[in-house]
């Protein structure tokens, strides 16, 4: 009895804040937000001559190279690596319930923003990564960076970086942590009846904090190989369904693309706010999907250990692609081939995928959505929180208090699977706003460093020489690409 109570007083609470958030989320993403992350984003796909398709071949070489042994005799993070803890926090449960989520209010249309800010967001999610690396510290035996520290080291403005960073921890540590454990939470009420009335929720928060605890105290070096291994084998496994999916309904496929560009222009339907509806939410559920241009992604390229800021750059490109054009794309598929109608409030998030998949394949599919949302929680709930430690060390390097800071974690983690539905999504698209409101100043003060470190790394390999990097090539000083650290 004393369990129930305890969830029904929390409900009602949660309840009241969520009024307060639906109304300020409204005003963000309807004209700041839009206006900022399209802006900058064709910017720089301008500026940069479309770097993110010119140089996509490149990127995938890149991502290959192999990783360097430190002078302390320990593995440095590779690109992969690099990009596999970045994907991991990008691959999560936004792929599953955000689609679902943006399919059941925004309907069909809402795919086609999706797959357009992806495209857009490669060229911002390159720029911000090329200047995480440029801007790096070393910590040890480990490179540390970020947007707070190109803010404080690019721009000389500290307290920007440590607003960004309180946003960061609060989008991703308490955020879209306690979103990830929620999704979790709602896939299990396919097998338990009445699941949220029981004690179950607590049960399932106590054990995720505890995995999620185990894994964080190794380190970014085990957070790296947990992730290199987990993240691409159950993002081919995910994309396989989708596969499957498609084929066991090729005939509808060519009338169902018709259907996602027609929603999504349809004038009728923006007379009457519809079309609207799908652009904001297709943008915004893209933007919690793929990340580009937020400033999260950064934390983990700047641990990459490469010759060339621009290579990690590159690789980064990559994340967002495979994130909304592949992973995305394969639940808007399972979706809106089941001809279910996904309704918000009845039939949405995780349930909605779960009765599609079932149509589609059978009920089988079912489980391997549960199993899928397990994986792609349980990486993002650790690649999130490395984000959020790198930018609390940036406020404060503290021992003690980074040890308080992971209790406060676990503790997010915890509560998320209690949490409502709609108060978990609100505060995960607030916070995640203002992160990038942030983080989009500063990558365009910073736009000259980006063009000259891209630059110079397009003219090193048209004349053929080593594509090495040094502070003195763009005239940034107090950097680690020095030329004694890096053979210049």
């Amino acid at each position: 009895m004393g369990i129930i109570r305890f969830q029904k007083c929390y409900s009602y609470s949660m309840d009241k804040i969520n009024d307060v958030l639906t109304k300020l989320n409204d005003l963000m993403y309807t004209y700041l937000l839009l206006i900022l992350l399209v802006g900058v984003g064709l910017y720089f796909t301008i500026v940069t001559k479309g770097v993110q398709f010119r140089l996509l071949r490149e990127g995938i070489r890149c991502m290959l190279e192999p990783s360097k042994t430190g002078r302390d005799g320990k593995k440095r993070v590779s690109s992969f690596q690099a990009l596999m803890i970045s994907t991991a926090s990008r691959v999560g449960t936004g792929n599953i319930a955000g689609i679902a989520t943006a399919i059941a209010a925004g309907g069909p249309g809402s795919v086609f923003w999706m797959w357009l800010m992806a495209l857009i967001g490669g060229a911002s999610a390159f720029a911000e990564s090329t200047l995480a690396q440029v801007y790096k510290v070393r910590e040890g035996g480990a490179f540390r960076g970020g947007p707070s520290y190109y803010m404080e080291r690019g721009l000389g403005r500290r307290w920007m970086g440590v607003l960004f960073s309180v946003l960061l921890i609060l989008c991703f540590a308490y955020g879209f942590n306690s979103l990830q454990a929620y999704n979790i939470s709602s896939a299990l009420e396919y097998y338990i009846e009445d699941y949220s009335n029981t004690g179950y929720p607590i049960l399932l928060g106590l054990a995720l904090a505890a995995a999620m605890g185990l894994v964080i105290r190794g380190g970014v070096h085990r957070i790296g190989f947990i992730t290199s291994v987990l993240v691409p084998v159950m993002a081919l496994l995910y994309i396989l369904m989708g596969l499957v999916t498609v084929a066991l309904n090729m005939a509808e496929l060519p009338h169902l693309l018709a259907v996602i560009i027609r929603d999504a222009f349809d004038l009728r339907a923006m007379a009457g706010g519809f079309a609207g509806n799908a652009v904001v939410i297709g943008i915004k559920r893209g933007l919690f999907s793929n990340e580009a241009g937020m400033g999260s992604a950064p934390n983990a390229s700047a641990s990459a250990d490469v010759q060339h800021p621009v290579k990690q750059g590159l690789v980064q490109v990559i994340s967002v692609f495979i994130d909304t054009l592949f992973i995305c794309s394969s639940t808007a598929m399972m979706l809106l081939m089941s001809d279910i109608e996904g309704k918000t409030g009845a039939l949405d998030g995780i349930p909605y995928v779960q009765a599609a998949i079932s149509k589609n394949v059978g009920p089988w599919g079912i489980h391997f959505i549960t199993f899928s949302i397990f994986s792609f929680a349980f990486s993002s709930l650790i690649g999130n929180y490395y984000y959020a430690e790198s930018n609390f060390l940036f406020i404060k390097n503290s021992r003690r208090g980074l040890t308080l800071f992971r209790m406060t974690c676990l503790a997010a983690v915890f509560l998320g699977t209690q949490a409502d539905f709609a108060l978990v999504w609100n505060l995960a698209d607030i916070t995640m706003g203002f992160m990038a409101i942030v983080n989009i100043i500063a990558i365009f003060l910073l736009r000259k460093i980006v063009l000259r470190v891209l630059d110079h790394y397009e003219k090193r390999r048209k004349e053929q020489k080593p594509v090495v990097f040094c502070e003195d090539d763009i005239k940034v000083a107090g950097t680690v690409w020095n030329r004694e650290e890096k053979g210049c």
